[in-house]
């Protein structure tokens, strides 16, 4: 699956996205059984104890940041104080390697990595599984109801153009319950597998909506995608986004997976909201220096080739330094 971050569309802007979405999540009821198809595969865990399947040797999580605040009027984004314990985080400045195109051996040293969900864990390491949820994959997209894709005035399906997949229709309490209870599915399908976490893609596809979905819609919905996670002992990653990474707590969010955040200057604001628990990847050398001059002590940085290929591939491209 190619990277989502070169082709970015810009958001609403920091502070009326954050106004607008102080009442995000707000009126959510927990999502039902669905009766799509079944899960293509299956992830794991928000305490700091070391990593589930942490390999010897290595510097345990430090502790857990306080669970989020619960929306008004709704049940606790956040999981019970037995269910945190058994939810692990990602260490924070662990090398770390972006696999979501495929997976592969690990390099040595790597700690932490993201894989589709259609792939298995890597033994020994921290295991992020890739959802895309707020957006249909061209060859997923017949498979959705017609009813749940995004469509404009005219009836049109709405499409991000950069990747051609179908935006979702999160703008209903309704719609997003069925468009959740499959998403919560394929999470599922991690936990069954082992993964650590979660990365739910695309919770800025609102930016890309012209106007139809709002940044109350995208929180709503990864709210509930942030309690499945946390029943299923999963931590959940913020997806780029950063105009809603201050509300973080408040829709369960736990670590953030930051798509050239120093391109684009944004890693400093990803920094202070997940308290350095980010993940980077730049797409650049000049990305990736900009993002070591910076946060290099402090981040887990990677440098990925933009289709996120694999070893072999003459676009293959991994570096850290």
């Amino acid at each position: 699956m190619p990277a989502k971050g070169v082709s970015r569309v810009g958001g609403l802007g920091t502070a009326a996205v954050l106004s607008a979405a102080v009442v995000a999540t707000s009126a959510l009821t927990s999502c039902g059984a669905s009766t799509d198809t079944p899960p293509e595969r299956p992830s794991r865990p928000v305490s700091e104890a070391p990593s589930r399947s942490a390999p010897a040797g290595t510097t345990p999580p430090s502790p857990s940041r306080s669970a989020p605040a619960s929306p008004s009027g709704s049940a606790p984004a956040s999981p019970s104080a037995s269910a945190a314990e058994k939810i692990q985080l990602p260490s924070r400045h662990a090398d770390f390697d972006y696999q979501i195109g495929g997976a592969y051996p690990p390099p040595s040293g790597v700690r932490i990595v993201s894989r589709d969900r259609t792939a298995s864990p890597a033994p020994g390491l921290y295991n992020i599984c890739y959802v895309n949820a707020f957006q249909a994959q061209p060859d997923e997209r017949a498979s959705w109801p017609a009813d749940l894709l995004l469509r404009d005035a005219q009836g049109d399906v709405v499409v991000d153009e950069d990747w051609g997949e179908a935006l979702l229709d999160i703008g209903t309490a309704a719609k997003r319950e069925r468009i959740a209870a499959r998403v919560e599915r394929w999470i599922d399908g991690c936990a069954a597998k082992g993964f650590d976490a979660v990365e739910p893609d695309n919770y800025d596809s609102y930016t890309r909506s012209h106007h139809l979905l709002t940044a109350n819609d995208a929180t709503a919905f990864i709210t509930l995608l942030s309690r499945h996670a946390h029943v299923r002992h999963l931590a959940i990653a913020q997806k780029n986004t950063v105009e809603l990474a201050g509300i973080r707590k408040r829709t369960g969010l736990d670590f953030a997976v930051a798509e050239e955040c120093a391109e684009y200057d944004e890693c400093g604001e990803y920094a202070k909201a997940f308290d350095d628990r980010v993940i980077v990847i730049e797409y650049s050398d000049s990305g990736l220096r900009k993002a070591r001059s910076g946060f290099g002590n402090r981040l887990s940085i990677v440098r990925r080739d933009v289709d996120v290929s694999t070893p072999g591939s003459a676009d293959y491209v991994r570096k850290v330094r």
